[in-house]
């Protein structure tokens, strides 16, 4: 009886929600869905990266993220397991709302520290089609949002960048779950007014009170390859200390907040 009356009470909320008309606050609010739920959160992340002739190659890492408040300064580490000759690559982002964000990669190989320049955002993400910029998600503030369509399950969004340095996109359509307000599909458009890039929220789940993205694929509408990520045993609101995001976590990661 109580499940159903939850139902029904769902189903009442639902019917009689009032749809949002500000373009900017749906797309702050799905920045807040998909970047910044908990307070801090711990994932295991397994890519299979297929090329242009269908060839695939495996990415495992494990990511850490904190951040100081919802929407602020935000901070996440990324340390490769899988395969053996990435393993120990790392990744650090220093994220900023209202700045270029830093970012560096430690290629153990080499021993060395490369910071990552706001120029080179939006190339890809140790080989795979995603770009680091994707990671830690792109400033909301940097596009102008408009509201193109509300329909029963969708809030549709075309955003333009403010500045198009450093962007290979003209826009981009932004198609936001009105349940849950995580992105269900982006559809980049280049400068000739063809999508060539989209990415794809294949699966969701429900963690510990978040609506969480569990299956993600980004696809070059182009050449065909493709990155399918798995997002596994998420956990959030660990305590994760932010003394942890630093350049020597680079190159000894805090292996107790990687189990």
């Amino acid at each position: 009886m109580l499940v159903i009356l939850a139902a029904i009470s769902l189903f009442t909320a639902n019917a009689f929600a009032k749809d949002l008309s500000d373009a900017a606050a749906i797309v702050e609010r799905a920045n807040l869905a998909q970047y910044y739920a908990g307070k801090d959160g711990r994932a295991q992340i397994r890519m299979k990266i297929v090329d242009a002739q269908q060839r695939s190659r495996l990415r495992q890492f494990t990511v850490l993220r904190s951040e100081k408040k919802d929407g602020g300064d935000q901070f996440y580490l990324v340390v490769f397991e899988k395969p053996a000759d990435v393993r120990n690559t790392t990744f650090l982002v220093k994220k900023h709302p209202q700045k270029d964000d830093d970012r560096w990669l430690y290629m153990p190989g080499l021993d060395l520290v490369k910071r990552i320049s706001a120029g080179d955002k939006r190339t890809s993400f140790v080989g795979s089609n995603f770009f680091y910029e994707d990671i830690s998600g792109r400033h909301h503030t940097e596009d102008t949002h408009k509201l193109k369509e509300t329909n029963d399950q969708y809030y549709v969004i075309e955003s333009t960048p403010k500045n198009r340095t450093g962007v290979e996109f003209a826009k981009y359509t932004l198609w936001v779950d009105k349940s849950t307000f995580l992105p269900s599909k982006i559809e980049y458009t280049n400068k000739q007014g063809k999508v060539y890039r989209r990415i794809e929220t294949a699966q969701t789940k429900n963690i510990q009170g978040n609506p969480t993205i569990t299956r993600l694929k980004v696809t070059d509408l182009e050449s065909g390859a493709y990155t399918m990520s798995e997002i596994r045993n998420t956990k959030y609101d660990l305590g994760i200390p932010e003394n942890i995001y630093t350049e020597a976590s680079l190159r000894n990661p805090p292996s107790n907040w990687l189990k």
